[in-house]
């Protein structure tokens, strides 16, 4: 009775949870979680200059940004992403979009109050201030009307300077050692996705009924 059971429970895993889903499971299970951050209290966050509406937390280690709704992290040469600024992360497979407009050295831009020898008179926004109005921020383009960040007789950069800057951050990202590293480890796990979409495909099609045409029977013509 119980082998039957256990029979009929797989039988509708099987059938409930589609072929490609499973292989997927199968791929991400080894993707472990970062640790977790410990917070006295919600964290105030500052406004990068130069970036599209990104927001980071100056006083942890790690890095821990804000950006379109999401508290965004790297870690290990992997990017988590979660609602929570100290829970629920989950494994993004890939780089955000905001991450190459950061300038690499804003930590100590920050610490100096000194943007590219402009003062830097940064604000800090409170967590709470911060969830309630990103998003009216983002819609009315607040920053980017500011224009200076907060930074002194400040001049944005040109968006040729951006785009060459963006191009060699990304360089610089991919040259990282543990980037490095989760690209080698992602190889064999791609390589393994293809060949079971391949043999799904295979089967697939092993599967289909054979359209010819149908055997006469003796009494036919």
């Amino acid at each position: 009775m119980k082998k039957s059971f256990l029979g009929t429970l797989l039988l509708a895993l099987v059938i409930v949870v589609p072929i490609p889903t499973m292989a997927a499971v199968e791929i991400n299970v080894n993707i472990s979680l970062p640790p977790s951050i410990v917070f006295a209290a919600p964290p105030d966050v500052i406004v990068i200059p130069d970036a599209n509406d990104v927001y980071v937390d100056p006083d942890i280690a790690a890095d821990l940004f804000f950006w379109n709704g999401w508290w965004w992290r790297l870690w290990e040469g992997r990017w988590y992403r979660s609602h929570y600024y100290d829970r629920s992360w989950r494994y993004y497979n890939d780089v955000p979009s905001f991450y190459f407009d950061v300038d690499p050295g804003w930590r100590g831009y920050y610490r100096d109050h000194n943007w590219y020898g402009h003062r830097w008179n940064y604000e800090r926004i409170p967590n709470q201030q911060l969830q309630q109005n990103w998003k009216s921020w983002h819609n009315d383009q607040h920053w980017k009307k500011q224009g200076t960040w907060g930074v002194q007789s400040y001049q944005p950069r040109p968006q040729q300077q951006i785009q060459e800057l963006r191009q060699q951050r990304q360089q610089q990202y991919q040259q990282r050692p543990e980037v490095q590293r989760q690209q080698q480890q992602k190889q064999p796990q791609v390589q393994q996705q293809q060949q079971q979409r391949q043999q799904q495909q295979k089967q697939q099609q092993q599967s289909k009924p054979q359209q010819g045409k149908p055997e006469r029977g003796e009494g036919e013509k």
